[in-house]
């Protein structure tokens, strides 16, 4: 029978994941009300808000592939979910649960804004204009890999 820390450790990504689904979402859903019509919002620098749609992958490469990327991601997302279970650090858990709502949430665009199967476009919007223009799911997955290798690393120390 697991332990409450186990069972702690593994109910983390799944909250983490979650998390990052419902905030992608939410400011994806902002977005596309606040920034239609070309609407562009200047913050700070070189930061600014600026819609966009993506059908390929990181960079915007590979346009018009989002059925081939889709099954690609909802295979990494079956690794994830195998491998999770099998975290033993909280750092590696939550690497976890950032890299699933981030390809979830992005899957989720395939899926339900296009009108194809899985041919959707990801909503991006945070552009910092010398840098492809992102939204919080990638962004978490980006921090997702830096945190799976900071555990890999801790974890293959003596």
């Amino acid at each position: 029978m697991p332990t409450a820390s186990e069972r702690h450790r593994r109910l983390l990504p799944v909250v983490v994941a979650a998390t990052v689904v419902l905030a992608d979402q939410l400011t994806k859903w902002w977005a596309l009300e606040a920034l239609a019509g070309g609407r562009v919002i200047n913050l700070v620098w070189t930061l600014r808000l600026n819609l966009t749609s993506n059908t390929g992958f990181a960079f915007s490469l590979g346009g018009g592939f989002g059925p081939l990327i889709a099954v690609v991601v909802i295979a990494v997302i079956g690794v994830l979910v195998w491998h999770g279970r099998t975290i033993s650090s909280r750092t590696g858990a939550v690497a976890v649960g950032l890299l699933l709502g981030g390809a979830l949430s992005n899957l989720g665009d395939r899926a339900f804004r296009g009108d194809g199967f899985l041919s959707g476009a990801v909503v991006d919007f945070i552009d910092l204009q010398w840098w492809p223009i992102f939204n919080l799911a990638d962004a978490a997955v980006v921090i997702g890999v830096a945190l799976f290798l900071v555990s890999s690393l801790r974890a293959a120390e003596p």
